[in-house]
């Protein structure tokens, strides 16, 4: 999903519109997140690397989620020591969520964390919507 001014107002909208269709997938996730155990939820793999993987090693995990279809789809879930994450890594995902690894968190925590994480991708893929459609629009 790369933006361009140059693009015509329906390719504009269409781009809009694939975002505001990752927000939502996004926002089923965290409320699948919220309903339900973390051990039965699509990010119960963020859940067991975070909370298992030595903190002496590893500092941060991270799932990787792809939007198919209106449902966001945990494709990995990756530790990493330091560093970034290379381009190639996240070029077909969708979104990132990156927590500590934290042994012992408990799985209200975990919620509240990741849930946090996931609003702000949703707020940030909706005002890019927006954005976008504005520029669809005629409007900057």
């Amino acid at each position: 999903m790369t933006e361009d001014s140059d693009q015509d107002p329906a390719e504009l909208r269409e781009q809009a519109d694939e975002y505001e269709a990752v927000a939502d997938a996004l926002e089923e996730l965290v409320i699948e997140l919220r309903d339900e155990p973390v051990r039965e939820s699509r990010l119960e793999g963020l859940f067991d690397e975070a909370t298992t993987s030595n903190p002496g090693i590893w500092n941060t995990v991270t799932a990787f989620i792809d939007v198919e279809d209106g449902e966001a789809i945990v494709t990995d879930e990756s530790k990493l020591a330091e560093g970034k994450w290379a381009p190639e890594i996240v070029e077909d995902c969708d979104a990132m969520v990156t927590i500590d690894v934290q042994r012992g968190l408990m799985p209200d925590e975990f919620t509240y964390l990741v849930g946090k994480t996931l609003q702000t991708e949703i707020e940030s893929f909706r005002e890019r919507a927006s954005e976008v459609r504005r520029k669809a629009d005629g409007r900057t």
